[in-house]
């Protein structure tokens, strides 16, 4: 998180809990308010909702959302869905996208960093650091992605590594998306899938065929199975 000729920082509100880069030039300090302004109006919103549609925090199932939902409620739902996962398996990844992109009325690239989900909008290629637990290939592989001309979502799972629930045991299941909220929905779903290597390929087909999902990466012990828009390199 401190990529050359960018300026970092970093804010957390209870479980959100972000590093934020954006272009040097670009970079005030009244950045750091605007974020926190952000990140409370967005937590009181979803708050609320759950306060009135406590399902809404609690299903690991598609759910129907209400009228009353705002914003990040619905997005979170629709990730959800088209993952066949609850809505809070995209809350990391909603928080990142949503100030990510209310950063871009003032920077010209910014990076948002929540939990291990990342939401991108960048003009050079990026790489990303694949740490997945315990198992042999954890710090030795870097993602390169191309840069795109859009925004952009990194987002890992993991059912061996950090306290969020998975019905799996994957070291790490990595995917990349336009919707950082997709692609945090679906690492959940495709992590979930991963007991064994044996589980990989199956996982990775699941994965690619969900519409918008530009690329995955799946690691069980010391194995991996890759596909889509991102190139591995030795760490």
């Amino acid at each position: 998180m401190q990529p050359a000729e960018f300026s970092s920082f970093t804010y957390k509100m209870k479980e959100t809990d972000l590093q934020l880069a954006v272009d040097e030039h670009s970079f005030t300090p009244h950045l750091v308010a605007f974020v926190e302004k952000r990140v409370l109006y967005y937590r009181t919103l979803l708050e609320q909702y759950i306060s009135r549609q406590p399902l809404f925090g609690t299903t690991l199932e598609p759910y129907v959302v209400g009228a009353d939902a705002p914003p990040m409620a619905l997005a979170m739902t629709q990730a959800g869905n088209l993952a066949s996962v609850g809505p809070m398996a995209a809350v990391a990844g909603a928080f990142a996208e949503f100030v990510g992109r209310d950063l871009l009325s003032s920077v010209e690239q910014v990076i948002v960093e929540n939990g291990g989900d990342i939401f991108l909008q960048v003009k050079e290629k990026a790489t990303v650091a694949v740490y997945a637990g315990d198992s042999p290939l954890s710090n030795r592989i870097i993602v390169e992605l191309a840069p795109q001309a859009f925004s952009f979502g990194v987002c890992t799972s993991s059912g061996t590594v950090g306290p969020s629930l998975s019905f799996g045991r994957a070291d790490a299941a990595m995917i990349i998306a336009p919707s950082t909220m997709l692609a945090d929905a679906v690492a959940t779903a495709t992590a979930n899938r991963v007991q064994t290597p044996a589980d990989l390929e199956p996982a990775l087909t699941f994965a690619r065929q969900i519409p918008g999902v530009m690329g995955a990466l799946i690691i069980k012990d010391d194995k991996l199975v890759v596909w889509g828009q991102l190139k591995l390199l030795p760490a």
